[in-house]
């Protein structure tokens, strides 16, 4: 009988309302689950053999949503995860841990860790305080118990070098893909959602990093006739901090739209149907919308800082995130120019074909395998 190695995955993000980060794992973890080399547990504060998808609804899912709401239980969550795992722990050949932290409780031979960015260390503005608490307390003196580290961009490599004690052939750079049958262009982009004839789109969760406030500055300064033809809808969760973002939302409820969270189908609808899509977060380890975007067929124009243009290439129109002023006038240039719009869809389509989950997957299991077989 072929030998099987046992590794266990952390899936507890994926109790939580779908982020990037949930995204990679469910995506990353069906390929693996398909392989018949592995016998995959999941870790979800218990330890299981079923993969939550990222569309249905759990107990645990609405129970993790409710104690994110409370931070005194959040914390408390946590401890009990920590103690409940001790009291059966069974012993794996590889342990991944796809959001930056190992789990002390987690016992196996070999460790992988995924570090999706540095924004925590960065930008501790731009998070709750109790998120950086448990980043200070726990990243450092967790990371070195990696044998491998995968990040998703040569400029996410290149912070970790800096700031991690790892040699550079532990560290390996695994881009995202993308779900090309799910984001696509659609012929019939019928929904249910109220949307304007022509809008400016922008996804992400409502939080100051995705720097949704310099948008809206650069929005609110448009000719009147400008924001009359062209609304700007907003989607995604209600993170933190975002006082001040959703004040300006509802003082401009005649030109913005804010949808909340909406599911990935109606998310590829609406990237289908918006004449411009504007991405200009101050900080991204992947920076996964601004693909979706490009694979839907619609213009971008985006942030030139951080991972973001080895996503996009020369596929889409950079601004400065730092400046309202440049982030308007990059969206008046595209919205102005029917040829620029065209160059960079096509652009964009190109561009995004060469990323799938698929080939993601694949170097994937080739670092496992490099890893286990060593």
């Amino acid at each position: 009988m072929k030998h099987k190695f046992k590794v266990v995955v952390d899936t507890i993000p994926l109790l939580s309302q779908r982020t990037g980060v949930g995204r990679y794992i469910y995506e990353v973890t069906q390929h693996l689950s398909q392989n018949d080399q592995y016998e995959l547990d999941y870790y979800y504060g218990h330890y299981s053999k079923r993969l939550l998808s990222l569309s249905s609804f759990s107990s645990l899912r609405s129970l993790k949503w409710l104690v994110s709401k409370n931070v005194r239980l959040k914390r408390f969550a946590r401890k009990l995860i920590m103690f409940s795992s001790r009291l059966w722990v069974p012993k794996y050949d590889l342990y991944w841990e796809p959001n930056f932290i190992p789990l002390q409780s987690i016992k196996s031979d070999k460790v992988i860790t995924s570090i999706h960015d540095f924004s925590f260390l960065l930008y501790k503005e731009f998070h709750p305080k109790e998120r950086i608490d448990y980043f200070e307390k726990y990243f450092f003196s967790n990371i070195y118990k990696s044998d491998m580290i995968i990040c998703f961009s040569e400029f996410t490599k290149q912070e970790v070098l800096k700031r991690v004690d790892l040699p550079e052939e532990k560290i390996k750079v695994i881009y995202h893909g993308l779900d090309h049958d799910l984001f696509r262009v659609y012929t019939d982009c019928k929904t249910n959602l109220d949307l304007p004839e022509k809008f400016i789109f922008c996804v992400g969760s409502i939080e100051p990093r995705k720097n949704l406030l310099g948008l809206l500055q650069a929005f609110n300064s448009l000719d009147v006739t400008i924001k009359e033809e062209y609304h700007l809808v907003l989607a995604g969760f209600k993170g933190w901090k975002n006082e001040e973002i959703m004040n300006m939302i509802k003082v401009n409820q005649e030109n913005i739209h804010y949808l909340g969270y909406i599911s990935d189908q109606e998310l590829a609808k609406v990237y289908n149907l918006a004449t411009l899509f504007v991405y200009p977060s101050f900080y991204e380890g992947f920076g996964l919308p601004v693909l979706e975007a490009m694979a839907c067929g619609t213009p971008v124009v985006t942030s030139h800082v951080s991972s973001i243009p080895e996503v996009g290439g020369d596929a889409v129109v950079y601004c400065d995130p730092h400046e309202p002023e440049d982030i308007r006038k990059k969206m008046l240039k595209v919205l102005s120019d029917h040829d620029l719009q065209q160059e960079k869809r096509t652009k964009g389509l190109n561009r995004a074909k060469t990323f799938t989950w698929e080939r993601s997957a694949k170097e994937h299991l080739a670092l496992f395998k490099k890893v286990l077989e060593h």
